[in-house]
């Protein structure tokens, strides 16, 4: 039976000298508050704080990073107890569920998903052998046990995690309770929500006209008009700032963005609600609204974020089956510089304007974000994202935005995870690797280790919550 251990110096550079100072510059930052700013765990958790479910259904069915895996070598997602759309059944034997994702837990071998799980498995749970088949059930017995006692309700890992602030993203169509019900517990924990605005800025959402329908009666606005519509915005930011909200978040195809005369976008609103209209109008309305979006954050401070570039649900059958977020996210190409222009040349001077840029193209990193970044005062570049938030990606951010466009325009790390469990394992990957990098400065003798150190703060905690507001 194989041992499971974390290794003090796990991802810290082979050459000794450069991992004794990766060691010190780790030991600054290690015990830091973790600041999460976008991310979407469930409110309802710390509202409610009733027990996690079975381990399957905590660690496994609800995580795409993880079955998308086992889907790809052939296992079933209903199998996996996988909900699906219309409600037929799947896997409800969470042992069952959880000794099959053991059996091909080996799957995981070299992704960041095992060294989170790993993380997990030994410092929440406390478990000392590696899973497997042969290991499912005492895994099983374990973290079921432990899940259900009051030291592994939401409220008190939040605590034992040491979270100084964690923000969820929801709809504008969301009537924010549980973030009500959290502020009005007595609890002191801080759980913050974001403005995700997509489902009302999207034309080709299939519900879109529903949808704004919904936002204009929410926020008491008419908006039959673009003018009520911008309104109705308006209204809502401002619900979402009294729940705790900072920031905006984007999620669109592309980086695409637009600054048309006030006549034309009145003309263009009223196609949209209208419907249907053609994928060039929905985009050219996407990007309106994001110069609109740009615009409102100086106004009222929030900060903005733009996750672009990912060709959701490609997989027609699975979407069809188990709906969106199932593992079939695809990364695009991405293109900046053309792209922002618009956006940039109305506010992109402005210092009250904090727009946070994503990708999943890191070929543009160091062609197209950096520059820009090193440009603009309200450019800011967001951390590796998702398919890149591995050891290996953040090490190739560093290695190709750092030269020009500095540490301080990035923001820190930002774990934008469901996996609740996992958010320690993920910063402690960022600080690992962030120290490792700059160990190699001070090795090479192009970064003083005492100014290392001030980095090393600043990319852990002092970052994020000077960009997030937080």
């Amino acid at each position: 039976m194989s041992k499971l251990e974390l290794h003090p110096d796990r991802l810290f550079p082979a050459d000794p000298t450069t991992r004794a100072i990766a060691r010190r510059l780790y030991a600054t930052v290690k015990d830091l508050p973790i600041v999460s700013p976008h991310g979407h765990t469930d409110p309802a958790w710390f509202a409610t704080n009733e027990p996690f479910p079975d381990p399957a259904r905590l660690l496994i069915t609800p995580d795409h990073y993880v079955f998308r895996m086992l889907y790809s070598q052939g296992v079933p997602l209903d199998a996996l107890g996988v909900p699906t759309v219309d409600g037929s059944p799947t896997e409800q034997d969470g042992r069952k569920i959880w000794r099959l994702f053991a059996e091909h837990y080996h799957l995981l071998r070299g992704t960041p998903s095992r060294m989170w799980l790993d993380w997990v498995f030994a410092e929440v749970f406390g478990l000392d052998v590696l899973l497997s088949a042969g290991t499912a059930d005492q895994y099983y017995d374990t973290i079921d046990a432990a899940l259900k006692t009051d030291a592994f309700r939401p409220r008190a890992l939040f605590e034992r995690f040491n979270i100084e602030v964690i923000a969820t993203t929801e709809s504008p169509l969301d009537p924010l309770d549980h973030h009500k019900a959290i502020r009005e517990s007595g609890w002191n924990g801080r759980v913050v929500t974001a403005y995700r605005p997509d489902p009302v800025m999207d034309p080709q959402d299939p519900r879109f006209i529903e949808n704004v329908r919904r936002f204009g009666e929410m926020a008491g606005e008419d908006v039959s008009t673009y003018a009520g519509y911008l309104r109705a915005h308006q209204n809502r930011r401002a619900h979402f700032r009294a729940a705790g909200a900072t920031s905006t978040d984007h999620g669109h195809p592309s980086a695409f963005t637009a600054d048309l005369p006030r006549a034309e976008i009145e003309a263009l609103y009223a196609k949209v609600i209208a419907g249907p209209v053609s994928a060039a109008e929905a985009e050219l309305f996407r990007g309106q609204m994001l110069t609109e979006m740009a615009r409102m954050s100086i106004e009222d401070g929030m900060v903005m974020q733009l996750h672009p570039g990912v060709s959701r649900s490609h997989n027609p059958s699975v979407l069809a089956r188990f709906g969106k977020d199932k593992g079939a996210d695809i990364p695009t190409a991405g293109e900046f510089v053309r792209c922002l222009k618009p956006l940039l040349d109305a506010h992109g001077n402005d210092p009250r304007l904090t727009l946070i840029l994503f990708t999943l193209d890191e070929d543009v990193y160091s062609r197209e974000l950096a520059p820009l970044a090193g440009h603009y005062p309200s450019l800011r570049l967001g951390p590796p994202w998702w398919f890149h938030d591995s050891p290996e990606g953040m090490r190739r951010f560093r290695e190709r935005v750092t030269e020009t466009g500095g540490f301080y325009n990035t923001v820190g790390f930002n774990d934008d995870t469901r996996a609740f469990l996992s958010i320690p394992a993920r910063h402690d990957v960022a600080r690992r690797m962030d120290c490792a990098f700059l160990a190699r400065l001070v090795a090479e003798h192009r970064l003083p280790e005492d100014e290392a150190d001030e980095v090393a703060y600043a990319l852990t905690y002092g970052l994020v919550k000077q960009a997030y507001k937080l």
